[in-house]
């Protein structure tokens, strides 16, 4: 990622602030993620979720 797009999305993300005071820090924390999306694969079908879905009181230990 170039640092001009890196400084976009940061400032698109309300970052304008961490930006000023830690532009190191931004910087790094962008190219770690930057590095991070090529382990990530797209669901094949768009409807899929990541994990089960969420449901109250279906948990162990949960009473009603």
């Amino acid at each position: 990622m170039d640092h001009e797009m890196m400084l976009g999305l940061a400032r698109a993300a309300g970052l304008d602030r961490a930006l000023e005071l830690f532009p190191d820090d931004v910087a790094a924390a962008a190219k770690q993620a930057s590095g991070n999306i090529a382990g990530f694969k797209a669901p094949v079908d768009p409807r899929a979720e990541p994990w089960p879905p969420m449901r109250p009181g279906s948990g162990a230990g949960t009473s009603l």
